[in-house]
């Protein structure tokens, strides 16, 4: 039997099964988890005292391009969705991250605290801002994220954030253990995750009902466990990318 033939018959085989109830359902995305890279050895490295000045730059440094990303994978999951109601939620992520004035109200954004974190690890706004950092890895997996978000049915989109399933214990992490392994950082830094925290949870809840609705079917439910594990390996591939350019200590 061929691959094309061998898979046709796979999808048939469940396409004909019953579809998993919403919590069985939601307890095979969050099972996930065990992929998330909580559990990389860079991030390992980092959350236990052992990464190097450099090291914990070039994550910074790298991961700027994926904070910058974000806002745009958002807005084309609203330029993609027709709903009304999951557009006025969905917008508030820009606003998280791109940040907004209104109202005698400003709030900088996610981006500014991100950039802060870089200079509180000791890199300068032009070099984190001119991204000459970031390596080809990186890139290229932050720009495969991207265009699937404009190129995917927005519900397919909005399940790969489901990822953020499983940020608020890695921002706890950071949050627990860098002041104590790296004083040298500036506790106002880590603002980012302390926002991020709480941002976090709300961003889930409306992502985990879309998928739960959207995703009725045992087919479609499989393609959604797919989806976020394509998005898992996209975080994965980030941090394989810097242990390329930088290195890891076991």
């Amino acid at each position: 039997m061929n691959p094309s033939t061998s898979a046709s018959t796979d999808a048939a085989a469940v396409a004909g099964q019953p579809a998993w109830s919403r919590a069985e359902f939601e307890a095979r995305l969050r099972e996930k988890g065990k992929a998330y890279h909580i559990h990389h050895p860079y991030n390992v490295m980092l959350n236990t005292g052992k990464a190097s000045r450099e090291q914990i730059q070039g994550w910074v440094a790298n991961r700027f391009y994926y904070q910058i990303a974000i806002p745009v994978k958002d807005a084309a999951i609203i330029a993609n969705c027709p709903d009304r109601e999951i557009r006025r939620g969905w917008v508030q992520r820009i606003l998280d991250h791109d940040g907004f004035e209104s109202g005698g109200v400003r709030d900088e954004g996610g981006i500014e605290a991100w950039i802060r974190l870089a200079m509180a690890v000791g890199l300068s706004r032009e070099e984190i801002l001119d991204l000459r950092h970031v390596v080809p890895g990186v890139r290229f997996a932050v720009d495969a994220y991207i265009n699937f978000a404009r190129r995917a049915p927005w519900q397919e989109a909005v399940c790969s954030s489901l990822t953020e399933l499983f940020a608020p214990e890695i921002h706890k992490q950071r949050l627990s253990t860098w002041p104590e392994h790296y004083p040298w950082i500036e506790s106002s830094g880590l603002q980012y995750f302390r926002n991020r925290v709480s941002q976090a949870r709300r961003d889930v809840e409306q992502g985990l009902q879309v998928t739960l609705d959207h995703f009725d079917t045992r087919a479609s439910q499989e393609r959604a466990l797919q989806i976020l594990q394509f998005k898992l390996d996209v975080l994965w591939a980030l941090s394989d990318a810097l242990v390329t350019r930088y290195g890891v200590v076991a």
